[in-house]
């Protein structure tokens, strides 16, 4: 277990402001689910995302994004992203580890966090239909605009390549 402090919401801001990209964030009351974030849905526009920290039984990790309400079907998804086997739900120590977060604050932006690229980044190809895609900004008391291209771009400047793929039912 290493001992770097995971980056804060500052740390995302500055990163995503040295690399050019627009991005604007929206502070609410914390919200652990889909269903606790739909209330905020007239006051934010765009793709709303739901993210699942998943492994395979030879531990390599993924970060599935995707459209809120999309479903991923969990039985089938490793032949889609190249995992070793079934996945299951990465465990809360290894969230933390990785991606600096809490279950509950799971975000795509969380790449930051992962230098040493212990996570596969899958985003759902039809999320990427969307101009604008929200991501809490590591916790989830607030939720972070950025352009569908540009958090494509933020993945490649943590060092992650993005994978676009069909990953929902």
């Amino acid at each position: 277990m290493n001992d770097v402090q995971p980056k804060t919401a500052d740390d995302l801001f500055r990163f995503l402001d040295d690399l050019g990209i627009e991005h604007s964030t929206k502070k609410h009351e914390p919200v652990f689910t889909v269903a606790e974030s739909v209330a905020l849905r007239d006051e934010i526009p765009g793709g709303h995302t739901k993210n699942l920290f998943v492994k395979d039984k030879k531990d390599n990790y993924f970060l599935l994004t995707v459209e809120e309400h999309a479903t991923v079907d969990l039985k089938t998804v490793h032949q889609v992203i190249g995992a070793a086997s079934k996945v299951s739900f990465g465990k809360p120590e290894k969230l933390m580890e990785y991606l600096g977060v809490i279950p509950g604050a799971v975000t795509a932006l969380g790449a930051i966090n992962d230098t040493d690229g212990n996570v596969k980044v899958i985003i759902d190809e039809e999320l990427m239909a969307f101009d604008v895609i929200n991501c809490h900004p590591l916790s989830n008391d607030a939720t972070t605009s950025i352009g569908s291209k540009d958090l494509l771009r933020f993945m490649e400047a943590t060092g992650h390549e993005p994978l676009v793929l069909k990953v929902t039912a």
